[in-house]
């Protein structure tokens, strides 16, 4: 009996020893992943990797394009004036070409022939006139907008004729009727004046290269060649003078827009 009880402890130790090695070698071996409890394929995506680029992910962005050319129309309001006023008759045609970014070289010419009937002269003015200047678009337009808020100056020269056809002399005795009109019927030819313009104006696009548009004037004189004995109460392209030096000027356009070419605007990088 003594002898199988220490054969058995014997047998014990034997085997205790062996399963302590046996643990000992597996824990110095590498545990895989699937062992750890994590994925293969999550393991894997811890470590990031280049992704390849796509036309997708890269961001385009269209380039602006500015658009230069010619403008070309006619004042509409000098051609409707005609229809209402039996005195009057005008034609005006007004241009501008986009010089850069900003600025536009103008120009207006026209016709008038006007017959003014106050209260003591009776007379016609005929003549032409030119107008050139610039204009600068206060104006910032989104995206392909083309739309112009401007503030401009402009040179204008005329030619022109005067013919007083009566008038009335100022009686001042209350004794006596008014004089009667007297026709004189009296040309003076060779006329010309020369002023400076100021003109505020705008132009929208309403349809593809189609504008309308308006502008305010305020005229001052620079020269004027007077008959002897007569004024010049209107000049063809000044109007009517206030004052002798001042006169002020309204038009309204539809103009057609003649693209030559383009240039892409490069965006200006702030500091």
């Amino acid at each position: 009996m003594k002898h199988t009880l220490k054969y058995f402890i014997k047998i014990a130790l034997m085997l205790t020893l062996f399963v302590g090695h046996a643990q000992e070698t597996t824990s110095k071996k590498p545990i895989p992943p699937a062992s750890r409890g994590v994925l293969p394929e999550k393991a894997e995506s811890a470590t990031p990797k280049a992704r390849p680029i796509n036309a997708i992910d890269t961001l385009t962005t269209t380039p602006k394009i500015d658009r230069y050319g010619l403008r070309v129309g006619l004042d509409l309001y000098k051609i409707s004036r005609g229809f209402y006023d039996k005195n009057y008759k005008g034609l005006e045609l007004v241009a501008d070409y986009r010089y850069n970014k900003k600025y536009f070289i103008a120009a207006e010419i026209g016709t008038e022939n006007k017959t003014t009937d106050d209260d003591r002269l009776n007379f016609t003015t005929k003549g032409s006139y030119l107008k050139a200047g610039f204009d600068y678009n206060a104006y910032e337009n989104w995206l392909d907008m083309e739309n112009i808020i401007s503030i401009g100056l402009r040179y204008g020269f005329s030619t022109f004729n005067q013919n007083l056809n009566s008038y009335r002399t100022y009686n001042t005795s209350q004794y006596f009727g008014e004089n009667e009109t007297i026709i004189t019927d009296r040309s003076y030819n060779g006329l010309t004046a020369s002023w400076a313009e100021v003109v505020a104006g705008l132009k929208a696009k309403v349809f593809d290269n189609v504008f309308v548009g308006f502008s305010l004037r305020l005229n001052t004189l620079i020269s004027n060649k007077k008959p002897a004995d007569f004024d010049n109460l209107y000049i063809p392209g000044f109007n009517r003078t206030y004052n002798g030096s001042f006169g002020v000027g309204f038009n309204y356009t539809v103009t057609y827009f003649v693209p030559l070419y383009k240039k892409k605007v490069v965006p200006v990088k702030k500091k």
